[in-house]
This record gives structure tokens, C-alpha cells and sequence, in this order.
């Protein structure tokens, strides 16, 4: 059963058997997830978690509640890593636990820095893993995978923290199993709903080890039973004549892979599918300014690009969660703004965005552009997927002022062949949290020198 080689892989893995690679990885990933963390604390999705969690509990913020607020916030920015062949963002889940827990007092869990990034790779590797198995059948279904296999690996996060036996292990991931839900239309309608499955994946995930602590019985059928996760939440990998046996040697070459190091960091705050089209988008922009062009010059703006992302294609969001999932508003915005940061869509909120009386003339310019703008779905684009998520963008000027000009981007900013370096990471927590002391991050470079109470405790954690 694949629970029995996750929770052995999870019992057994040691500080000393992770590359130096994959901890400086696990830092920087750490140091990203801060960032949007920090700056999601301030979102209404964790506004609205927090008040929620008032009325409910008062001031009662043990590990569950602040598990669920951290997922929420860590994810309402759509900015938080992700691994694109697992279709899922593990760091939001990963570090939103751990955090949770070792700041409950009332827990005293006595965790070292060595356990903190045993932790962190566990929790990553696993996420992965299974996102690599099952998806995009998974997807396909119409599931969260965050939020579904994000329940299993807070669970192993979990486990790891509280030293629970291989036995407790298996009975606490399998009750992260029967709790896993998320649907992907949260995603596409526009709702706070897919922020809330972060926050209910990292919930699950505590409750489901303190369950298995204390003697409540998970099961180790819970993933790839009869009736279990894979047989229901990715039936296409059945009806693809895959087998047991078969499902196990996927675990078994793909469990130690140290994928920590193939996650991608984001720049801009929309959906990862839309990112390659904004990158191109951006060469062109630059193109535009050096031909001494205006946008005023702009006929028509067409963008070539695989499935998933030509169906992002809302050409009338109604809120941010609709912006974050619109095609063509990223590339309106990327072509009229100075810079695609969260402060410059904030000020065009405040300015009537979503208001469709508003006669604001940069928002009726970025809402021209927008429907000048095409989406198609390539067939050769799609089939290079998903090993590139590639966007071809096309713009037509008036009157033959030049010649077409296009770019096509195969690894979109932040992938590990087109990397965010900590420079860049710096620079991103830097606009997103101004206030910070950013002097204080030099602890995360050095965490081995330092008790993780010290590193907490110096970040404000």
C-alpha cells in the first residue's frame, strides 16, 4: 500500500540524507513563503479567517486555528510556490504547519533546526509526489489538488513534528485521505474558496496526527484502496490499465527525488497558467518602447497557448479572485502598467476596476486593450505540456506602423530552468512587506548556527 512506503520514507528521513542543495532550496523557499505570508495576513480572505476564528473561539488560537489562518493567508495572494507537473502549491501548506505548531505554546514541542528541515522536505517530497501521480487526471476530475493532497502532506508534516512511530504515521495519513476535498471550480468562479482549502488542508492535516497520536485509526487502504482517494478522486489512471504494483513503483522512484528543487517562485499575483503569456507580454512591452510606439498603435493582440491556460479567458472580472484567473487582464495590465505588483492593482481597485459605470480613463484604456485581445489553444503548444507551459503572444499594429511583433515563452520566470535567485526573492518581500527589517532574513541564510526558538523568535514569528 502506498501509505506503508510514505510513512516509512517519512519515519526514516534524516537531516544528514538531504543534499545541501535541497536545504538551500527549502531557505529560499521559506524565505518566499514569509514573504507572502506576511502580506496575506492583510487580505480579506484572512481578514474574514481571522474575524471568523473570534467569533468562534475568542482569543483561542491554538495550532488548528492558526494552521487554518496561516494556509489562508499564505495563499489568498496567489503568489506562493508551486511544482507544475504536480499541479500544486506545497509551501503553503508545508510551512503554514509547521509555523502553526511550533509557535502553540501550549504544544512545547521542542523542535530543532535539524527536525524544522526534515520537516520541510518531507512535507514537500511527499505533496509532490503523489501531485505527480495522480494528476492531471486529478485535475482533470475537477479537484484542488492543493487542497487534496495538501490534507496528506500537512498530515506527514505533522507526523514528522510530533516523532509519531511508522504504524501512527500510516493511520494518520490515511485519515488525511477521507478528510481531502477541494474543487477547482472555487478556482475559476472567482471565490475565497480556494484560498479556504489551503487553510482546511492545513487543519486536516494537524488534526489528522493528533487523532492517529492518541489511538484514532486511520488505515492504510485510505489512497489506493477499493474505495480509496486514487480509485475515486483519479479514477483515469485505473481505466489506463495501471495497477496496483504500477502505482507503487511510481512511489518508489519518484518518493527520494528531492523534488524541493524543481518548485517554482512567482513574480506576479495571478494563476501560475497565466505567468509565460505576461513574460512574453513584458518582452514586448520593451520591444514597443524602443520602436518609439504608442498602445494607442495596438489593432490587435493574439495569444497562442496550451488548454489550460487559453481557458483562463474571463474578459470581465468581477473582484480580485476573477482578476487572478483572467488571461486577458494580465496581459492588459502588464502592457499599461509600470510595474505588475500587488500596490498597483490595489490602486486600480480603489480607482473602480470592477466598477463598470467607471470612466477613469487608465481603466477604460487597460479594458480597450483587453478586448483587443485573442486567446487560442494551440495544439502544438499543448502538446509540449507538461514539461513547458508555453505562451505565444502576437500584437498587430495600425496601419502597418511595423511589422508584427511576437515572443514566445516556454519556461515562464521562476521555473527552475529560468530561476529566481534570493536577490529576487529579496526584492519581492522587500514591495511586499515595506516595513519589514529586512536585516532580520540574514537568520534564514545561517538557520544551522541558531536554535529554531531563535530563528522564530528574531523573524517575529
Amino acid at each position: 500500500m502506498i501509505i506503508n512506503q510514505l510513512s516509512e520514507f517519512l519515519t526514516n528521513l534524516k537531516y544528514e540524507d538531504i543534499p545541501k542543495e535541497a536545504i538551500g532550496k527549502a531557505k529560499l523557499c521559506f524565505m518566499d513563503y514569509l514573504a507572502v505570508y506576511l502580506r496575506g495576513l492583510e487580505s480579506e480572505n484572512a481578514k474574514i479567517a481571522i474575524k471568523t476564528i473570534y467569533e468562534l473561539y475568542g482569543n483561542d488560537f491554538n495550532s488548528l486555528n492558526k494552521g487554518f489562518i496561516n494556509g489562508i493567508a499564505s495563499h489568498s495572494l496567489d503568489l506562493d510556490d508551486g511544482h507544475r507537473f504536480a499541479q500544486l502549491h506545497p509551501g503553503s501548506v508545508v510551512f503554514s504547519t509547521i509555523l502553526a505548531m511550533v509557535s502553540d505554546e501550549n504544544l512545547r514541542l521542542d523542535i530543532t533546526t535539524e527536525e524544522f528541515f526534515e520537516s520541510v522536505i518531507a512535507g514537500y517530497e511527499i505533496a509532490i509526489a503523489l501531485g505527480m501521480l495522480v494528476n492531471p487526471n486529478h485535475r482533470n476530475q475537477g479537484f484542488h489538488t492543493t487542497g487534496t493532497v495538501g490534507s496528506i502532506a500537512s498530515a506527514a508534516v505533522s507526523s514528522k513534528l510530533l516523532r509519531l512511530s511508522e504504524e501512527k504515521t500510516v493511520h494518520c495519513l490515511g485519515l488525511a485521505a477521507t478528510q481531502s476535498s477541494g474543487l477547482l471550480e472555487a478556482d475559476h468562479a472567482g471565490t475565497m474558496g480556494k484560498s479556504l482549502h489551503v487553510g482546511n488542508a492545513v487543519y486536516n492535516g494537524i488534526l489528522s496526527a493528533f487523532l492517529a497520536k492518541n489511538g484514532f485509526i486511520g488505515g492504510e487502504s485510505l489512497i489506493d484502496g477499493k474505495e480509496g482517494f486514487i480509485k475515486v478522486m483519479a479514477c483515469e489512471l485505473y481505466d489506463n490499465h495501471l495497477d496496483d504494483l504500477d502505482l507503487s513503483h511510481f512511489i518508489d522512484i519518484n518518493l527520494n527525488g528531492f523534488h524541493i528543487n524543481e518548485v517554482y517562485l512567482k513574480k506576479y499575483p495571478f494563476c501560475r497558467h497565466i505567468h509565460s503569456a505576461i513574460d512574453s507580454t513584458s518582452n514586448l512591452k520593451e520591444e514597443i518602447g524602443n520602436l518609439g510606439l504608442d498602445l494607442n498603435d495596438v489593432e490587435s493582440i493574439d495569444i497562442e497557448t496550451y488548454r489550460i491556460a487559453s481557458e483562463h479567458d474571463n474578459y470581465n472580472p468581477r473582484n480580485l479572485q476573477d482578476l487572478k484567473q483572467s488571461l486577458p487582464y494580465a496581459v492588459a495590465l502588464s502592457l499599461a502598467l509600470d510595474d505588475l505588483s500587488l500596490d498597483s492593482i490595489d490602486k486600480l481597485v480603489d480607482k473602480g476596476l470592477f466598477d463598470e459605470d467607471s470612466k477613469d480613463d487608465e481603466i477604460l484604456r487597460i479594458r480597450g486593450i483587453a478586448n483587443k485581445i485573442k486567446i487560442s489553444n494551440d495544439d502544438g503548444l499543448n502538446q509540449l505540456t507538461p514539461e513547458k507551459r508555453p505562451s505565444k503572444v502576437m500584437i498587430k499594429f495600425k496601419d502597418n506602423l511595423s511589422s508584427n511583433l511576437e515572443d514566445t515563452t516556454f519556461y515562464p520566470l521562476g521555473e527552475a530552468e529560468n530561476p529566481l535567485d534570493e536577490e529576487d526573492i529579496l526584492e519581492k518581500f522587500k514591495h511586499l512587506n515595506p516595513k519589514f527589517n529586512m536585516n532580520k532574513l540574514q537568520i534564514i541564510k545561517h538557520m544551522g548556527d541558531y536554535s529554531l526558538n531563535e530563528v522564530l523568535e528574531e523573524l517575529g514569528l
